[in-house]
């Protein structure tokens, strides 16, 4: 574990794997920690040749916190205020890139989950060149289109803070209940002993909450994501009842180069018993994105030759 600043903040971080594998950066949820994903999970891209850098974004575990910028205005938000997040994805998507300089990561490929889905889409937008491939995980879009959550799910990101860990750990076992994959076996003494570990980095209700009102104001994604050409996987459960699966259509739909997975029965999380399946994709997309980015050094080489 480490400690880099970049984009203007101290940013955590982790590397697992070999520096000569093919770089993988994983981008969490909202309010997830880097201890949030789960190490067998992590392993698992580690034997399939991934060195895998995993990260706090801002405002949750080890990174830079916004205290400074108190609690935000979530009704504001929700009423489609975009003045009222105090940082923006985009600000989020910059942290992801400026964490790579700070490593000397000059491109990786980009795997996020859900508000981390959306912060790996930015980023493929925004620092195209940077971007092997993009592997986006029941993310939303932004799009009215792509349908409302369940008001349980709903009522699941908007909980009030609690005030030991206890309550924490306890909390999030009900809200995997709600929210998780319950056509498979969950991990329960992972979903608790993941809150617990995340209570005692840093646990801070506020910063998830200026993650929240950083995703409401995103607004659709779809107008700049026509113009991707990286290669894309677009993950989405069938169950998931926070970011309905319309949402992974419509992303699929609107990025000419990607495939979707839809996986019967999973919800808003990555159940153990779809990882091989998911990774078999990851493979897949890794390949294509390494294919892509030879060509272009290639391109690139025969240009210059070409010019000398």
């Amino acid at each position: 574990m480490g400690t880099v600043q970049a984009n203007g903040i101290e940013i955590a971080y982790e590397l697992h794997g070999d520096s000569g594998g093919l770089p993988l950066v994983l981008i969490g949820e909202l309010g997830q920690q880097l201890v949030g994903w789960h190490p067998d999970l992590i392993r698992a891209m580690v034997r399939r040749g991934f060195q895998v850098l995993v990260y706090d974004n801002r405002d949750v575990g080890l990174s830079t916190h916004f205290d400074q910028l108190g609690q935000p205005d979530l009704v504001a938000a929700m009423s489609g205020n975009a003045d009222a997040a105090p940082y923006t994805l985009d600000d989020m998507a910059a942290d992801a890139a400026g964490l790579l300089d700070a490593l000397g990561w000059r491109s990786a490929h980009i795997f996020g989950s859900s508000m981390g889905g959306m912060i790996a889409q930015i980023v493929a937008l925004s620092f195209p060149a940077r971007v092997r491939s993009l592997t986006s995980v029941s993310a939303g879009i932004g799009s009215r289109g792509a349908g409302r959550a369940a008001r349980d799910a709903a009522a699941v990101v908007l909980s009030p803070m609690v005030a030991s860990r206890e309550a924490y750990v306890d909390g999030a076992e009900r809200a995997h209940n709600i929210i998780g994959s319950a056509e498979f076996s969950p991990d329960r003494e992972w979903i608790r002993r993941r809150a617990g570990l995340a209570w005692e980095r840093r646990y801070d209700p506020h910063g998830t909450a200026r993650h929240l009102t950083a995703v409401l104001a995103a607004g659709d994604l779809t107008p700049g994501l026509v113009r991707l050409e990286i290669p894309t996987l677009i993950v989405h459960g069938t169950n998931d009842p926070l970011i309905p699966v319309a949402s992974g259509r419509l992303t699929a739909a609107a990025i000419p180069s990607a495939e979707l997975l839809e996986v019967d029965g999973m919800g808003h999380d990555i159940p153990r018993q779809v990882w091989d399946r998911l990774l078999d994709k990851l493979d897949d997309v890794a390949h294509r994105g390494e294919v892509a980015a030879a060509a272009r050094r290639a391109s690139v080489s025969v240009s210059c030759s070409g010019y000398s």
